[in-house]
């Protein structure tokens, strides 16, 4: 199994996650790679630490679940692997639940979370987000 963490989906892979028919409620797992050093955008110089860019999109993005019926599930920080094997490990996880891919979508391109996506991007060096739903056992 080849891994490529990523920090935005390509256009294609928007359309298709976007593009399926509507299923209701999911949970999104992230799995998130910080920089070591925050990197924003814009050039601005910054003594922030990948880490500590991402929380303060964390620490933001809550609201803008709640906006549109969300909530944020569970996050906490990467503390070892028990089974399997990976070059380098995740620095955390966090499950955010959305009750619709319209939700999400609107979340997304709502100017309250564009104007803090700067700070997740300038934390992240990649991440997985795997879409999934309740009551696979």
């Amino acid at each position: 199994m080849q891994v490529v963490n990523q920090v935005n989906p390509s256009g294609e892979r928007m359309k298709e996650f976007f593009g399926v028919e509507e299923d209701g409620p999911f949970v999104m797992v992230n799995l998130l790679k910080f920089k070591e050093k925050a990197e924003y955008p814009d050039g601005r110089e910054t003594a922030l630490s990948g880490a500590e860019a991402y929380a303060i999109y964390a620490a933001a993005v809550p609201k803008c679940l709640e906006q549109v019926g969300g909530k944020p599930r569970f996050g906490a920080a990467v503390t070892g692997l028990m089974l399997g094997e990976i070059e380098e490990e995740w620095d955390m996880i966090a499950l955010a639940e959305y009750p619709s891919l319209e939700a999400m979508r609107t979340m997304i391109m709502s100017p309250e979370y564009q104007e803090i996506a700067v700070h997740r991007s300038a934390g992240l060096a990649g991440q997985l987000n795997i879409k999934t739903k309740p009551g696979g056992f």
